[in-house]
């Protein structure tokens, strides 16, 4: 019944099997992809026909991760999985960038790719799974495709690469490096890295692409049985009306790319498109034909930018290929944030401001490997003015998640250890202008953000974005691009670091043929921005403030014996509330004995802490203690006077000389001073007041004792 088609092959150490035919017939193509015992099914579909209107190529790439794959039943009211996690969103994307270039041009045909993880054995990684699953039905599907692609994880424990590194050796390793592309040319890499040379990315980056190669030759062996016949696509030829066009506006679009002010620029190629407009369309054009004028417009545009950056060596905005923009950085620009800064790039500009929280507000993450605490937050916003452009506001973007993400992964290599400073972090970016890159701003304005709070930072990070022209053999590396020149060229090269190597690196490649010399090229140009805008943002700070901020919290850390917290959390959670409430202190306990107490006030964690510290810990035999006479008895006084500990105070311990009355000396609810001289056979706790000066609380010494018998 069905007519399965199936390929094994082994790839780092693991069986990888690629399988077709079975489920999901009726889509276009659909795969089956497993790796280890990780399972993930990619199903195609696109429309046979063209998207009427559309100026782009509609292309939607949906990646869920089932819980049952784990054996796991989701959590939440509904119980069933809802909207994408932003794990899933980030796999979107990383399936997304290394395929749509890949598309013949002028297809507009609406097309969905969806991937679902059903199997997940916990070791290996879905997100690259998910890739080379995308890539083996697109394949197949009869779609104009050039492809396929492989992808891998490159991960670096000890000085070596690994391919494929599972989920525990991660933690080891100092690379987490994903890598994307054909046979000939690598098309995506997004990681995530400890301050690593960019001669060891750039090696990650070619051992990447020459893993996945046994991958990509498998898909091409295996998809010659199950591959669909290729539909018509015919891309339109355009030639004359884009010379008409260069005849008509080319000059007109030359100068509006000498203007360096992008509104101004952007009206004058306004001017130059209804010029067009008036020419070559009428009132009863089509939206095909108003569409169509658009397209080769923007592709008259291009060629007279790129052609102009590589016949003269000079930018849209006059700059040379390596020279960074103006930049100012301001720090503590908002006087009740614990920590903010304001970057401005040229005309990008990130309003960062950090916030120090505690335990109560790091954030639980529902995983298929798990739930797990995150205490490192970061959250970018690009809202529409940041363009000169009117929006929807209130819901975060997949594009806001993604410039976020890369923010975060270039920070978080240079943050303390959580247990040297135990505080939940969280930069929040406003993007507040726009040409160029607000992601790398966003580096930029964190670290100083988080210098100003008082994070003691390894050091701090700074984020550049590097851009390409390339037009035959010759080629323009780009420093610190425009929006401009992101859009119309070839590469988007985004890397951040220190000065003492690379934290982060993502690359887009719009063609085919960008070599390693190229990158090598784009990775020096680079450092030396990465260097010039460090030595600029430290001018505002170069380094985390001595105090904290005067409203952030302070934390004190301790450790208890496990087998106290019980008795520190109380039946129901009564004591540490009790705590909570008397002292005004917010206090954790883990499952290992780390109590974190927060504060803005010295005296609350004070408290706090000598409350938890007489519950868990043992009174010291002699040491002098103050405490609350709780009962009088005939031979004596109870006093408590280590948090619940109450020990007896003798009638003869009362005062030197003869007591025929408890309540002589001591009455129920006075404050005492009191000194543990031991414990009894029975462990029960000896106490005496005669020994301390009642007044100051301090010993009575043998000597003075003598001196009072004197008087």
């Amino acid at each position: 019944m069905f007519d399965v088609n199936t390929i094994e092959i082994e790839w780092g150490g693991r069986p990888l099997t690629i399988e077709t035919g079975k489920i999901a017939r009726q889509a276009d193509a659909t795969v089956i992809v497993t790796y280890g015992e990780t399972t993930v099914m990619c199903a195609v579909v696109s429309a046979k026909s063209p998207k009427p209107g559309m100026d782009f190529f509609p292309l939607t790439v949906n990646y869920t991760e089932k819980a049952y794959a784990a054996g796991k039943i989701p959590g939440g009211f509904f119980k069933r999985e809802a909207r994408p996690s932003e794990n899933e969103t980030l796999v979107c994307r990383l399936i997304d960038r290394p395929i749509r270039p890949l598309f013949a041009a002028g297809y507009k045909n609406d097309t969905q790719v969806t991937c679902m993880v059903i199997s997940h054995d916990l070791e290996n990684n879905p997100d690259v799974v998910a890739m080379i699953a995308t890539s083996a039905a697109l394949a197949i599907s009869g779609l104009p495709f050039q492809g396929p692609i492989g992808a891998a994880r490159v991960g670096m424990i000890d000085g070596e690469y690994i391919l494929n590194p599972n989920i525990d050796e991660m933690d080891e390793s100092d690379l987490d490096l994903i890598v994307a592309g054909t046979n000939d040319a690598v098309l995506m890499v997004e990681s995530e890295a400890k301050e690593l040379s960019e001669e060891i990315m750039l090696g990650a980056v070619m051992f990447g692409h020459r893993e996945f190669q046994p991958v990509i030759e498998a898909i091409n062996g295996w998809a010659k049985k199950s591959a669909k016949p290729a539909r018509e696509h015919n891309a339109p030829d355009h030639s004359d009306l884009a010379k008409k066009l260069t005849k008509l506006v080319g000059k007109d679009i030359e100068k509006a790319y000498k203007i360096s002010d992008k509104q101004d620029r952007y009206s004058a190629l306004d001017e130059a498109k209804a010029k067009a407009k008036a020419e070559f369309l009428s009132e009863d054009s089509s939206e095909d034909e108003t569409n169509t004028l658009g397209e080769v417009f923007k592709s008259v545009q291009a060629s007279v930018v790129r052609g102009s950056i590589i016949k003269t060596g000079k930018r849209i905005d006059g700059r040379d290929l390596s020279t960074v923009r103006a930049i100012e950085s301001e720090v503590g620009i908002l006087p009740r944030a614990h920590g903010s800064s304001l970057f401005t790039r040229g005309e990008t500009q990130a309003l960062v401001v950090a916030t120090l929280g505690t335990a109560d507000d790091e954030q639980f993450i529902d995983a298929l490997t798990g739930t797990y605490k995150e205490t490192f937050l970061l959250h970018y916003n690009f809202p529409p003015y940041s363009v000169g452009e009117t929006g929807r506001v209130g819901f975060t973007s997949r594009r806001e998640i993604g410039h976020g993400k890369l923010a975060w992964r270039a920070v978080k290599a240079v943050l303390p250890k959580h247990e040297d400073f135990p505080y939940t972090l969280r930069a929040v970016s406003e993007i507040t202008e726009s040409n160029g890159s607000s992601s790398m701003a966003t580096v930029c304005g964190t670290s100083l953000a988080f210098m100003d709070a008082g994070v003691p930072l390894k050091a701090p990070v700074a984020g550049i974005a590097m851009g390409l022209i390339k037009e035959g053999k010759d080629f323009a590396v780009l420093s610190d691009i425009l929006g401009d020149e992101d859009h119309l060229g070839d590469m988007d090269f985004k890397v951040a670091g220190t000065l003492e190597g690379i934290t982060s690196l993502q690359m887009d490649i719009k063609i085919t043929g960008i070599t390693e010399e190229i990158m090598q090229i784009a990775l020096d140009q680079a450092k030396g921005g990465r260097a010039h805008i460090l030595g600029e943002m430290a001018k505002a700070l170069s380094e985390g403030r001595a105090e904290l901020g005067e409203f952030a919290p302070r934390i004190e850390s301790f450790k208890i014996p496990t087998d106290k917290i019980r008795e520190v959390i109380g039946s129901g959670g009564k004591v540490i509330r009790e705590i909570v409430e008397k002292t005004g202190a917010k206090v954790s306990i883990e499952d290992d004995g780390t109590v974190k107490v927060a504060s803005s006030s010295g005296k609350e964690i004070d408290a706090a802490v000598k409350w938890i510290r007489s519950i868990t810990d043992d009174p010291e035999v002699g040491a002098i203690y103050q405490g609350t006479v709780v009962k009088t008895v005939d031979f004596g006084a109870f006093v408590n006077f280590f948090g619940a500990r109450d020990g007896l105070v003798h009638i003869s311990q009362l005062t030197d000389g003869r007591v025929a009355k408890t309540t002589d000396v001591v009455a129920e609810g006075a404050k005492v001073w009191v000194k543990l001289m031991g414990f009894d056979d029975r462990g029960k706790v000896r106490l005496s007041m005669k020994v301390v000066d009642q007044e100051t609380g301090e010993e009575i010494t043998e000597e003075a004792s003598n001196e009072g018998d004197d008087e």
